[in-house]
């Protein structure tokens, strides 16, 4: 890896770290460029301005977040099989690489909800390929196939699941908080799985 390139990751990833503390809008490039041990005029040879940086965030936050959860799960024999890795994974991405700070997915994706501009249709794309991704999985859980709907829905309780988790352990301090998501995870997968036997 060239000398900029390993520079450029090393400012995303601190940026990235900022912003799940404090919110994307609230890091400035000095910060950023300190943190690093970079002048501001040395950051802004690989960042043109702070929208570019937080694109360039979102951007690598969002793969980061697919290489971590899908790719260890991707060559599993079966969709539950790969279902259930991929929801262990994304608890862990709660619990242990973002321990400190939270996930900064979600943290982007409460700052920019309401913001209209590229920030937010880039993580809007990425959301929605995500979804599509384990909406598909969840078609492929049973035979006769999931139809979309019932697809949908599932994915739907399966996030919701994943965030229920994160409230519950970082807001209300719950010990048991992995052990409630999994269950409620593990009981979605079988009443799903067997709806149409």
């Amino acid at each position: 890896m060239r000398k900029g390139e390993a520079t450029r990751i090393r400012i995303v990833e601190e940026a990235a770290r900022q912003a799940a503390l404090r919110g994307l809008a609230a890091v400035s490039l000095g910060d950023v460029a300190q943190a690093v041990g970079l002048s501001k005029s040395g950051l802004f040879k690989h960042f043109e301005s702070k929208e570019a940086m937080e694109l360039a965030v979102v951007e690598h936050v969002t793969q980061w977040f697919t290489d971590f959860t899908w790719r260890p799960a991707a060559d599993l024999p079966t969709a539950r099989e790969r279902l259930a890795r991929v929801f262990e994974l994304w608890l862990d991405w709660e619990d242990r690489e973002w321990a400190q700070g939270g996930c900064p997915i979600m943290a982007f994706s409460v700052e920019v909800d309401d913001q209209p501009g590229p920030v937010r249709d880039l993580l809007q794309k990425r959301l929605r390929q995500w979804k599509t991704t384990l909406v598909r999985q969840f078609q492929q859980l049973r035979e006769p196939p999931l139809s979309d709907a019932e697809a949908q829905s599932a994915y739907f309780q399966m996030k919701s699941f994943a965030l229920g988790h994160l409230d519950a352990r970082r807001i209300m301090g719950e010990a048991d908080a992995r052990r409630s998501a999994q269950a409620a995870f593990d009981a979605l997968l079988d009443r799903t799985a067997r709806a149409a036997a």
